[in-house]
């Protein structure tokens, strides 16, 4: 089970350093989903994938007061059989058993077998690292599931790309379509939204049969950009037909034409879905200036996306996924994080932040990042892509009912595929502890940090 910290939210030693500015008296019941040691492992030096943009995210949320007004659970690692849920049981014992110091043992053609390499290489440990952002994506899917929380917060999540039997861009276990298979054995209608640079592959397969999750990812495609998958005219099959859809960008996509186009679709997506619960992923490899990123998108318009969302009031599960420039990841979900609780953090890092020294010049929480990409999107390809989606809308025909049964929803093999659908798949190219831990390890930190921002 996860811990819920608690903290004094009264003494004005406690004071958050923003205010409520948004308008509304509501604020939703948020909880903050985390477990520090998911920070401390290591891709690899050269690697893009840095987990302790986690470590700086907490330590803005921290900073500025988020914590005092969310609920905090240090969560477990989840299990092998609640993994094996997606997961196929060789792959789950692979990840178990290898390591660095294993490699010349196994069997030949096993590390093609599971699509090892250097995007997706063998790090120490890095089966409890995939335990780790699993159980806190998982432990924020029963918070939501038992009423405890309207929004739950996971940054350590989002690894969209994992397949059922192998890794996949920087994604060893898929916690978002783990995630999604316990919320439906609750929740009728799941809605899955993607910001990510990248298409979401890994959930869009899981779920490309069934009309109980419908998977909307916008990304750049240019049918080789990674993952090569994501085009418009995939809309799921059999059950699925009309439940999947993508929304393709090109270079430089700014801030004013992505939230139009965001808003104009997700809006009469959920009015005629009618999701009862909305997972979002919130990849920062979308924002301008991103180590592998294209697009110039800033803080407030990823923000505003975030916000749009939330404003229709359904159940919200929020993960990270990708973002390859640390300090402007963390940037992004500190203020997602404020975005989600109703409030609006000053532009002025907090002047006790941890290593706050790695944010100049600027130390401001919305540095400009739109300068850097010619904007290729026109504004026809712009709107055709708002009519195709709006067109692929009308063929729902309002929101899919679904029985319930106590019998039935358990046990049902929401991912099972048959011969047919595989192919068809297959041609898409495959307690106070919280401000203590902060505190105390901030020496030891600094060392691991300093040649990385």
């Amino acid at each position: 089970m996860s811990r819920t910290l608690t903290y004094d939210r009264h003494t004005e030693e406690n004071k958050p350093q923003f205010e409520r500015v948004f308008g509304s008296s509501y604020t939703p019941r948020v909880s903050y989903h985390f477990n520090p040691k998911v920070s401390n492992y290591h891709y690899g030096v050269n690697h893009p994938m840095k987990p302790f943009r986690l470590m700086l995210t907490d330590h803005l949320v921290s900073s500025y007061g988020l914590h005092k007004i969310m609920d905090l659970y240090e969560t477990r690692e989840a299990t092998k059989e609640e993994m094996s849920q997606f997961h196929s049981s060789d792959y789950l014992d692979f990840l178990e058993k290898i390591s660095p110091d294993t490699l010349n043992k196994i069997p030949r053609g096993t590390l093609e077998k599971f699509n090892i390499g250097s995007d997706c290489p063998i790090f120490e440990n890095i089966y409890d690292y995939s335990t780790l952002y699993t159980g806190a994506s998982l432990d924020a899917s029963r918070k939501l599931i038992n009423g405890q929380s309207e929004i739950a917060i996971n940054w350590s999540g989002g690894l969209h790309h994992a397949k059922k039997n192998n890794p996949s861009g920087f994604c060893y276990i898929n916690d978002i379509v783990l995630s999604i298979l316990n919320l439906l054995r609750y929740h009728p209608r799941v809605l899955y939204i993607d910001i990510d640079l990248h298409h979401g592959d890994g959930v869009q397969e899981a779920f490309y049969t069934t009309d109980r999750v419908f998977t909307i990812s916008f990304h750049k495609y240019n049918g080789e950009f990674f993952p090569g998958t994501g085009n418009y005219d995939e809309i799921g099959c059999s059950g699925g037909k009309h439940f999947a859809m993508n929304v393709p960008l090109n270079d430089g996509i700014d801030d004013d034409s992505y939230i139009k186009l965001f808003k104009s679709i997700i809006d009469p997506l959920i009015t005629s879905y009618q999701p009862t619960v909305i997972i979002q992923q919130c990849g920062a490899d979308s924002l301008g200036h991103d180590r592998l990123g294209c697009f110039n998108l800033n803080i407030k318009a990823h923000g505003e996306c975030v916000k749009f969302v939330s404003s229709f009031g359904i159940p919200m599960l929020v993960v990270g996924g990708g973002g390859y420039t640390p300090r402007n990841v963390s940037r992004l979900w500190a203020y997602e994080t404020g975005i989600l609780n109703n409030v609006l953090l000053p532009k002025e890092l907090p002047e006790e932040l941890p290593f706050r020294e790695n944010f100049g010049p600027d130390y401001s929480l919305y540095p400009t990042l739109d300068d850097l990409y010619e904007n290729k999107n026109s504004k026809r390809h712009l709107e055709d892509l708002r009519i195709r989606s709006l067109e692929q809308i009308r063929f729902l025909q309002g929101a899919p009912s679904v029985r319930m049964d106590s019998e039935l929803i358990p046990t049902e093999d929401i991912s099972g595929l048959t011969q047919e659908e595989e192919e068809a798949i297959n041609e898409l190219n495959e307690e106070g502890k919280f401000d203590a831990w902060r505190l105390n390890k901030i020496e030891r930190e600094n060392a691991q940090l300093g040649e990385f921002i």
